[in-house]
């Protein structure tokens, strides 16, 4: 996992259906064949975890069983 920015530039980033709209806590997801990119909506500049698609496969997996 490393918490720097991407530096491809033509990463398409998805905001979480669970957005409001209201400037609350939200992510932004932007997903390559090999990596999955995580950075807070509200600073878009600002640190972004990636994971390998493993991981994030693991992780979404997580949050379906609750």
């Amino acid at each position: 996992m490393t918490t720097t920015a991407p530096t491809d530039r033509a990463l398409v980033w998805h905001t979480s259906s669970y957005s409001n709209g209201a400037g609350g806590e939200c992510v932004e997801c932007a997903i390559t064949p090999t990596l999955a990119h995580v950075r807070d909506t509200k600073k878009v500049g600002g640190p972004v975890v990636t994971v390998t698609g493993s991981a994030w496969g693991v992780f979404l997996q997580a949050l379906k069983r609750g």
